[in-house]
C-alpha cells in the first residue's frame, strides 16, 4: 500500500483528552513537514479548540467510540491510528477491530492485560490476514520495557554470548504522577474480574499475553510482587528493591516479544520487574511499604466504602499534571541480565519529561510516525497483534534516540 493510497497517514482519535492534546501538539511540532494528519473525537466543538490553539489545518472527524460505522470509516481513510480513549475494554475494541479488518496500523496506551488478551484472540489472524500491525502499550506502558530488552538481546547475540537467562527491569530513577486514565483503567479491570472472577486466572498468568500459554517454558513461580535484595539483580545496587506498579503488564508485553520471536531472547529467559527506594538502611521497610501499598489500592478498589473515598482522592480521567510538571519529570530503567555463557550485560532506556504524559507523547507520536513513514525498517511481519518490539522495533529505538531518550546496551 503507498502512503498516498489514503487520505491520511495519522489519525489522532481521543484529541481532546489530556494525553491526546499531548500527542496531537507533539506531532505538530515534530511530524516531517507535509505528513498528513487529522483530528478525531467525539466533539466537534472540542475539536475545532483544539485545531485552533495547535495552530494547524489539520481535518476534524467526529465518531463516537461505540458507532461501528464511523468507526470502520474512520479506519480505512488512514494508514495509521492512535488512539488515547481509554479504558480501552470500555471504549477501545470496536476502533481496534476496525483498523484489524481494514489493514491499518494501529497504537495505543493501553496497560490493560484482559482488553489486549481479548484483543490477541479477536483481532490477531484478522490483522495478520490484511496486513495491520496493532501495537498495543506504546507508552510508559510498556516502550521502556520492551524495547530495552530487545537492544539488550541484541547486543548479547551480535556478541555471540548465548541467551538471556534471569533479566530484571529496575526503575533506579524517576519523576512523574500516576494518571487518571491509568487509574480508571485499574478500576474498570477490577469491576471486570468481580463480574467474572473467571478471568482472574487469565489476568494473573506470567503468559497472559503469550501467543500459545502451553508452549510457554515452565519456570516456575514468577510474582510481580515481590521485595528484591537489590545485590541479587547486581553487585552495585544497594538496599532493597520495591514492586513497580506497572510491572505486572510490561513483564508479559515482553513476554510476549520473546514468543512472537519464537523464543530468541531464550526458552529460560526469566524476566521481572522492581524498583528502587533508595540505599538507606530503611529500604527494607519502605519497600515492605509498596508492596502492601499497592495490594491495599487494588483491594480498595473492590470494595464500596473504600472505592467511595479513593474515587474523591485519586486523579479523574483528563486531569494531569501541569507544563511545568510535566517537564521537570524523568525516568531511567536500568535492566540486568546474565547469558548462557555466563556473561553479564546491561540496558539503560532514559527520558526527560514526566514519564506518564510529556515521555508518553514522545513515545505514542513516534511509534505512529514509524509505523506510517518508515516503512522499510520495520521489522519483517506479516501483522497481527505485536508488540513495540516485534511491531515497530529498530525502526522506534532510531526515532526515540532522535527525540532525546537514551537506549543503550553494554557487557558489564
Amino acid at each position: 500500500m503507498s502512503d498516498r493510497s489514503r487520505d491520511f497517514e495519522v489519525i489522532v482519535y481521543g484529541a481532546t483528552g489530556f494525553v491526546g492534546v499531548l500527542v496531537a501538539e507533539y506531532l505538530a511540532g515534530h511530524a516531517p513537514a507535509g505528513t498528513r494528519i487529522a483530528l478525531a473525537g467525539r466533539s466537534p466543538e472540542r475539536l475545532e479548540a483544539v485545531k485552533a490553539r495547535l495552530g494547524v489545518d489539520w481535518p476534524i472527524l467526529v465518531a463516537d467510540a461505540t458507532d461501528t460505522d464511523a468507526l470502520t470509516s474512520l479506519a480505512g481513510l488512514t494508514r495509521v491510528v492512535i488512539t488515547t480513549v481509554g479504558p480501552y475494554a470500555k471504549y477501545g475494541k470496536v476502533l481496534v477491530h476496525a483498523c484489524a479488518a481494514a489493514g491499518t496500523d494501529y497504537v495505543d496506551l493501553t496497560g490493560e492485560v484482559l482488553f489486549a488478551r481479548d484483543s490477541i484472540d479477536e483481532n490477531h489472524e484478522l490483522a495478520r490476514s490484511t496486513g495491520a500491525r496493532i501495537v498495543h502499550s506504546c507508552g510508559f506502558d510498556s516502550i521502556p520495557s520492551d524495547l530495552g530488552v530487545h537492544v539488550l538481546h541484541q547486543l548479547v547475540a551480535s556478541d555471540g554470548a548465548g541467551e538471556l537467562l534471569d533479566t530484571t527491569l529496575v526503575v533506579t530513577s524517576m519523576r512523574g504522577g500516576i494518571s487518571g486514565g491509568t487509574i480508571d483503567s485499574m478500576r474498570n479491570q477490577v469491576d471486570v474480574l468481580k463480574k467474572e472472577p473467571s478471568l482472574r486466572k487469565v489476568a494473573g498468568s506470567p503468559y497472559s499475553l503469550s501467543p500459545d500459554r502451553h508452549a510457554e517454558p515452565k519456570l516456575g513461580r514468577q510474582s510481580d510482587l515481590d521485595t528484591i535484595p537489590g545485590s541479587e539483580v547486581d553487585p552495585r545496587l544497594t538496599g532493597r528493591l520495591a514492586p513497580f506498579v506497572m510491572a505486572s503488564y510490561n513483564t508479559r508485553v515482553v513476554r510476549r516479544s520473546n514468543a512472537l520471536r519464537s523464543w530468541a531472547y531464550g526458552r529460560n529467559f526469566r524476566y521481572r520487574e522492581a524498583m528502587s527506594v533508595g540505599a538507606s538502611p530503611l529500604s527494607p521497610i519502605i519497600a515492605l511499604g509498596t508492596k502492601l501499598g499497592l495490594g491495599a489500592l487494588i483491594a480498595g478498589l473492590a470494595v464500596p466504602p473504600t472505592r467511595f473515598l479513593l474515587d474523591r482522592i485519586l486523579p479523574k480521567p483528563g486531569d494531569g499534571p501541569s507544563e511545568k510538571a510535566q517537564q521537570s519529570g524523568h525516568f531511567t530503567m536500568d535492566i540486568f541480565t546474565t547469558t548462557t555463557s555466563g556473561a553479564r550485560y546491561t540496558a539503560r532506556v532514559r527520558a526527560k519529561g514526566d514519564p506518564g504524559y510529556a515521555a508518553t507523547a514522545v513515545m505514542l507520536g513516534e511509534s505512529a510516525l514509524a509505523l506510517a513513514l518508515d516503512r522499510a525498517s520495520l521489522p519483517e511481519v506479516d501483522g497481527g497483534v505485536l508488540t513495540p518490539a516485534t511491531g515497530i522495533g529498530d525502526a522506534l529505538v532510531t526515532r526515540l534516540r532522535a527525540a532525546g531518550f537514551e537506549i543503550s546496551a553494554r557487557k558489564l
